[in-house]
């Protein structure tokens, strides 16, 4: 019993030590010195980038930070070094509320940077990058085993008994609420076919059938995304990118674009408070803003994302097809609206996770 506490306090005393280091390894990088007005300096010499991201982008910066650094290199002559975090969206925009110092942030919703523009670390004129502040965009789409073996056509086909479904649990992940968002707006529209009017009622009980077919809620999309390739399921809601991605390492996949889906928008925003406190701002701005230039969004595209930018889109258009129903988070009255109605603590998600 004394051998294992002391493993457990020379576990603690390292794991202590090694965040420790961390923290002084970013508050040295660079040269950097405090200004009259409290914001560091800009790093001279190498600098040091943090990016914290929803895990969804990883494998598309893999590409583009190479990249970026070889275009600022030219332009500078500095070299950029990259520290890159990539969780579930909801719990990154937590972890940098709470003290994660990154520089750039990839996210997969609006509300989690809004959340980050509330916390005082984002200012509220994010969105004159990008387009918009958004940098990629993609649909809800389906997943179903080569072949599609359950027929699967639309997503009143995962309502049926007997077809098992995987999303993530919206409470971590930006891609879930996503996915639960076009449920729903499927859901209203199709009782907007019937009546000529939305009916709220209709889509909570649609929203609600399609649930109690639900295998997990897992806390990620790539984390269900990799249990659905495990054989858990039937079909899985997520991003088309993913589908289009896993097509192309080789993984089999059927993709179904619902007739009535959502236009997904992901942004990317500078997370001011930190690159003041570091001196990054420069570095970190021209990373935003590279996000959406040619070179860039021509890498998102090649990992499945519809780009935003205007000339690589029209190269790529064939790719992605235009549902006839297709709808925007305008459809269901905007993101505060939706926060409220959907994933507020009385909300129509957690009625039907609570069965009420």
């Amino acid at each position: 019993m004394r051998v294992h506490k002391r493993s457990r306090q020379l576990h603690g005393w390292l794991a202590a030590l090694m965040l420790a280091l961390l923290a002084l390894a970013l508050a040295g990088c660079g040269d950097s010195k405090e200004t009259v007005d409290g914001e560091a300096a800009p790093q001279q010499g190498d600098i040091t980038l943090v990016v914290g991201a929803y895990s969804v982008v990883k494998d598309a910066m893999a590409d583009i930070l190479p990249l970026f650094a070889a275009d600022w290199k030219a332009k500078t002559g500095q070299t950029i070094v990259f520290q890159e975090s990539y969780e579930a969206s909801g719990t990154q925009a937590r972890a940098i509320a709470g003290g994660f110092e990154a520089d750039v942030t990839l996210l997969a919703l609006e509300g989690d940077i809004e959340k980050l523009v509330k916390a005082g670390l984002v200012a509220d004129t994010w969105k004159e990058h990008g387009a918009d502040g958004m940098i990629t965009r993609s649909v809800v789409a389906l997943g179903t085993r080569e072949g599609n073996p359950k027929g699967i056509k639309d997503f009143s086909d995962l309502a049926k008994p007997g077809v098992k479904v995987l999303y993530p649990n919206p409470k971590t992940s930006g891609g879930a609420q996503w996915d639960i968002n076009a449920i729903y707006g499927a859901g209203l529209k199709m009782s907007e076919e019937q009546t000529g009017v939305k009916d709220p009622a209709a889509a909570k009980a649609f929203l609600e059938q399609v649930h109690a077919n639900v295998e997990s809620l897992d806390k990620s999309g790539r984390a269900s995304m990799a249990a659905f390739e495990y054989g858990v399921g039937d079909v899985i809601v997520t991003y088309e990118n993913e589908l289009l991605a896993r097509i192309a390492k080789g993984v089999k996949y059927e993709v179904i674009i619902p007739k009535d889906t959502i236009l997904i928008e992901n942004p990317a925003a500078v997370v001011d408070k930190y690159v003041d406190e570091r001196g990054t701002r420069e570095a970190a701005e021209a990373l935003v803003d590279y996000l959406s230039t040619p070179a860039a969004q021509e890498a998102f595209a090649e990992h499945g994302f519809r780009p935003v930018n205007e000339q690589v889109y029209a190269a790529n258009e064939s790719r992605y097809p235009v549902p006839a129903g297709l709808f925007g988070i305008d459809y269901l009255g905007g993101w505060t609206e939706v926060r409220e109605t959907l994933y507020s603590k009385r909300g129509v998600w957690y009625q039907v996770l609570a069965g009420i």
